[in-house]
């Protein structure tokens, strides 16, 4: 399984500024070890070299995806949904089966798989109720 998180060139960003020169996308978990687990079983990602002791950078380009522990004062608990408001989309060529192997471990499936403009397409929900869009085509 081979998961590759999707850039839309940015025009202008930053006005020259290097505001964009870099972009991450980090999830902030209650269990570290089981949400990289999640990611590493279910999706096929591998774990980056990079990284400080609170998270998990996996190697995914071209933006860097992560796990990690929740940042004092936030409460998990509390929020309805985790990344509410935020759409996280990611590209895997294997997108039907890995919606069978999440199906078959009894992970919440939010939206059953269907063929749109990015190809097959579903949605999930990972262990801390984070919602992620699969497809197979960019």
């Amino acid at each position: 399984m081979l998961v590759r998180a999707l850039l839309t060139p940015l025009t202008g960003c930053g006005a020259g500024r290097g505001v964009c020169d870099y972009i991450d996308v980090t999830e902030e978990v209650r269990d570290l070890g089981r949400s990289a687990a999640f990611y590493e079983q279910y999706l096929g990602l591998k774990r980056s070299d990079a990284g400080p002791p609170h998270a998990v950078v996996f190697d995914t380009k071209p933006i860097a995806f992560a796990v990690r522990d929740v940042v004092a004062g936030v409460d998990l608990d509390a929020i309805a949904q985790p990344g509410q408001g935020m759409a996280l989309w990611l590209q895997a060529p294997d997108a039907q089966d890995i919606h069978d192997a999440l199906a078959a471990a009894g992970k919440t499936i939010i939206s059953a798989p269907i063929d749109g403009p990015f190809g097959r397409t579903f949605t999930f929900a990972d262990p801390d109720g984070y919602q992620v869009t699969l497809h197979d085509r960019g």
